[in-house]
């Protein structure tokens, strides 16, 4: 299948300019206009292989991988490296338990601070208290 670039960020539920962005970083290929008078003219066409790659960015992203560990992914689905791959997804998963930690956290003294709010009426707001320098 053929997309101009329109399409394929349709396809790949992003945006035109989130696909120039990963062209940019060297994500994605930018194909050669086609037809045209050698001026800026004809179309960019992209195929099923762009569109995977796009879907394959996204869904690493979704994931919590970084622009640059994509990167790195994307060259290590060449070489076949599993010993790599797995590390980058154990960092990955060491990164996202460190996050979740933080967040179970912060949920704890926000739902301390809730509490401690519906205790009284009277003075200030312990929520509001809280975020006051």
């Amino acid at each position: 299948m053929q997309f101009t670039i329109g399409k394929l960020a349709a396809a790949g539920g992003v945006g035109v300019e989130t696909i120039r962005y990963y062209q940019r970083r060297g994500l994605l290929g930018t194909p050669v206009r086609s037809g045209g008078d050698g001026w800026g003219g004809g179309i960019r066409r992209y195929g099923d292989k762009d569109l995977r790659r796009l879907t394959f960015i996204r869904a690493a992203q979704a994931a919590g991988f970084t622009l640059d560990e994509i990167s790195e992914l994307l060259a290590l689905e060449e070489s076949d490296d599993r010993v790599r791959v797995r590390n980058l997804a154990r960092q990955r998963i060491a990164a996202l338990d460190e996050k979740i930690a933080q967040m179970t956290e912060a949920r704890a003294a926000l739902a301390r601070l809730a509490d401690q709010c519906a205790a009284s009426d009277k003075g200030p707001c312990p929520i509001l208290a809280a975020f006051e320098p």
